[in-house]
């Protein structure tokens, strides 16, 4: 048996660190969601946020963090609509929405 060189494990030994972990320094991880109307998987910073609380109520989640089951939808007017054609809000919810509540709640997101 020919004994393996020292420097051909070393190498192996630093190759085997992840790329995230490079320095010292972690990677900022994006936190993603997925559009319920379109199906698209965005930046969580690029999407509405609907929640229905324990109550039963639905309202437009500005922060992001607010109590109760959320569904994520686009910025922009076509998912606004394709959500409401395909139910994709009663889905989420797992709940019937009157179509009134669901266009009050895109105006606000309009303004």
């Amino acid at each position: 048996m020919i004994p393996k060189p020292k420097s051909l494990t070393m190498k192996r030994l630093t190759t085997v660190k992840s790329d995230s972990v490079k320095n010292g320094m972690k990677k900022a991880e994006r936190v993603t969601r997925k559009c319920v109307a379109c199906g698209d998987i965005r930046p969580k910073s690029e999407l509405f946020r609907i929640v229905r609380n324990r109550e039963g109520e639905i309202t437009v989640d500005l922060s992001g963090r607010a109590d109760g089951r959320g569904a994520y939808l686009c910025r922009n007017v076509d998912c606004m609509r394709k959500a409401v054609s395909s139910r994709a809000l009663n889905r989420s919810f797992k709940c019937e929405i009157d179509k009134e509540l669901i266009e009050n709640l895109f105006s606000e997101l309009m303004k």
